[in-house]
């Protein structure tokens, strides 16, 4: 069973920096989420990236000197069919700031989770579990005792 099989068809999923960076690094870490990336990719789901994301994901190339790097990254994100980034606004401020205090989250971990449930997002897809007591969404690549850790 892989991670994208309890998603839906048409369904959106907010993608997380770590997934990204693994999957296009191709690191052993990134595995269990390429199924989703396929997903996307075949147009049985879409991905959704944020700013937040968008900036950690290019970030290694540009401190790297590699900017022809960065620009496919950014493409690849902003650009490719099945990927959209959304732009944080007010409303989106607003519940991340409360997302934040209920759920003692870095101010970026409360942007990306304010993106997903504000989009309606199915799940949030991530490698980092600051996001495991997150109850708003299912959140599909974190560890906690409801939901199995990735299979690497």
């Amino acid at each position: 069973m892989s991670l994208a099989d309890g998603i839906p068809d048409g369904a959106s999923v907010l993608i997380d920096t770590s997934p990204i960076i693994y999957v296009l690094e191709g690191s052993n870490l990134g595995k269990p989420f390429e199924p989703i990336f396929a997903a996307v990719d075949a147009g049985r789901i879409l991905a959704i990236v944020t700013p937040v994301t968008l900036a950690e994901v290019v970030s290694g190339p540009l401190k790297a000197g590699k900017e022809a790097l960065a620009e496919r990254y950014r493409r690849l994100l902003c650009s490719n069919a099945g990927w959209s980034l959304r732009v944080i606004d007010a409303e989106i401020a607003m519940l991340a700031a409360r997302l934040r205090i209920l759920h003692r989250l870095k101010l970026p971990d409360a942007i990306q989770l304010a993106v997903a449930i504000h989009e309606g997002c199915h799940a949030l897809v991530t490698f980092d579990r600051d996001f495991h007591h997150v109850t708003e969404l299912h959140v599909i690549g974190t560890t906690s005792p409801n939901r199995p850790a990735p299979k690497a």
